[in-house]
């Protein structure tokens, strides 16, 4: 039988879809998270914490491929060093890290954390891809849901996004694992380029609201690096295919209860 592919970040957003999209390819998989679930065909779920290191050794052997999906607004650097590490013991053969378009130039604690994953990865000594993808769809979408139930909704200026369809991630994940080794992928992000206002006019338009702009300027070198579109994919990166329209019109059909999700 094939060594299982372990997937952390399994039961997220991405995680989610990857495993199934694995499941069909014929590969057994081994989901890691930090509750478990249920055991399904071809599907094993353990449990470790990787913030703590806990359970994660005994949670990576025997994997031949691991997909790190799992992440969260801090302490991406510390989990990564603990599952680096493990998949250097275990004879890991493939380590496959989803990262964030922009984690090397934009100064935000959350994405140095990122860009500091990706450097364990890197220097791991496990053969390795890394993909930069951009803000999915479902995360954009709890931005601008959250700003719409303000009065006044507040539009810094000059801040724009790319985002991409959390399948379209999905499939590619799945692709670079079950590859060979590449290293930096290209990047990965949506069709199109839209303004802050633009997200947030097409959801009130989506949902019938009308509210208030407030233009604002972002501070800092942070605010900079928005405005200088360092956040968005550079030349040379993977263009998904579904739109933010696309999106709204599918996501804004369905109950509220399953409109909702969170990125990698």
């Amino acid at each position: 039988m094939n060594a299982p592919i372990l997937v952390t970040g399994g039961t997220g957003t991405l995680g989610r879809l990857v495993v199934p999209l694995l499941r069909d390819a014929g590969h057994p998989v081994r989901v890691l998270s930090r509750r478990g679930g249920r055991p399904a065909d071809g599907v094993e779920h353990v449990t470790a914490d990787l913030l703590t290191g806990a359970g994660v050794d005994p949670a990576v052997r025997g994997a031949g491929t691991v997909l790190h999906l799992a992440g969260g607004p801090k302490g991406d650097e510390v989990a990564t060093r603990h599952l680096v590490h493990a998949a250097r013991r275990a004879d890991v053969r493939h380590l496959v890290f989803v990262s964030v378009v922009g984690a090397d130039r934009v100064p935000l604690a959350w994405l140095r954390s990122k860009r500091d994953a990706e450097r364990a990865v890197a220097g791991s000594g496990v053969p390795w891809t890394t993909l930069r993808a951009a803000q999915f769809h479902d995360l954009t979408l709890t931005m601008v849901e959250k700003m719409a139930k303000l009065p006044v909704v507040p539009v810094p200026g000059g801040l724009r996004l790319q985002p991409v369809d959390a399948r379209e991630v999905a499939a590619r994940m799945v692709e670079l694992a079950l590859g060979a080794p590449a290293g930096l992928a290209p990047e990965l992000a949506g069709p199109r380029v839209y303004g802050l206002d633009e997200l947030v006019t097409g959801y009130l338009t989506a949902v019938g609201r009308r509210r208030l702009r407030l233009p604002v300027r972002l501070p800092g070198k942070a605010g900079r690096a928005y405005r200088n579109g360092d956040n968005l994919a550079r030349p040379g990166a993977t263009l998904g295919v579904r739109t933010w329209e696309a999106f709204l019109a599918e996501r804004l059909r369905q109950p509220a209860a399953g409109a909702r999700g969170r990125s990698a």
